[in-house]
């Protein structure tokens, strides 16, 4: 019961509350953003596509700590899931400066991944771990796009993008290290699919 109060708990405050990073905002010394209206609604489509990928991974983590009956596993998807916040906290902040909504479709993304991370999870530890290195391998070439794609000049979301890849790659690895065994192609297509879906819609919506 505990268990599901906290999985509970940690929807409604991904989806409702002010998220709070652990670490400071990443900023890059001396560079500010000067942006035009079209330049902010750019970046912010952007940013709202990484917001959304960090709602997902709070709730793929918080189901992968749900099922498993690996203490030592639990404690590291909350692990995982605590350094992830400084990521949601970052691009909510990010999204404010930039005049941009979040995702209206927040609480449809958080269902749709946290019943993948119950399915990866209900198939076993190894496979759990081996779908957050998939995930997290994506999420890093997705995010090493978005530094191509967002305005040169805008400093400060291209900061927050980098250091994301950064914790990614970081966070697959662990997960590798863990014991994760490797998801077939197959897998791995669809995975692609469902998250240029969500890219897509997430970019206008």
């Amino acid at each position: 019961m505990d268990t599901l109060l906290s999985a509970a708990d940690a929807a409604l405050r991904t989806l409702f509350a002010t998220p709070r990073a652990s670490q400071p905002c990443p900023t890059l010394a001396g560079q500010a953003s000067h942006l035009s209206d079209a330049e902010k609604a750019h970046a912010g489509a952007l940013m709202r596509v990484n917001h959304v990928g960090e709602v997902c991974a709070q709730a793929l983590y918080t189901a992968q700590a749900l099922v498993t009956r690996n203490d030592t596993l639990r404690a590291h998807f909350t692990r995982a899931s605590l350094e992830e916040t400084n990521h949601l906290a970052w691009t909510e902040q990010r999204l404010k400066e930039l005049g941009q909504h979040k995702s209206l479709l927040n609480p449809l993304w958080y269902g749709a991944a946290f019943g993948l991370g119950l399915l990866a999870g209900r198939l076993g530890d190894r496979v759990s771990l081996g779908f957050v290195v998939e995930t997290e391998n994506q999420v890093e070439a997705h995010l090493d796009s978005h530094l191509t794609l967002l305005p040169a000049n805008d400093h400060a979301s291209r900061a927050i993008v980098a250091q994301m890849k950064d914790d990614e790659a970081r966070h697959a690895l662990d997960a590798q290290k863990a014991g994760a065994t490797e998801l077939p192609q197959a897998v791995k297509s669809l995975m692609r699919a469902a998250a240029k879906v969500m890219t897509t819609v997430a970019h206008r919506i």
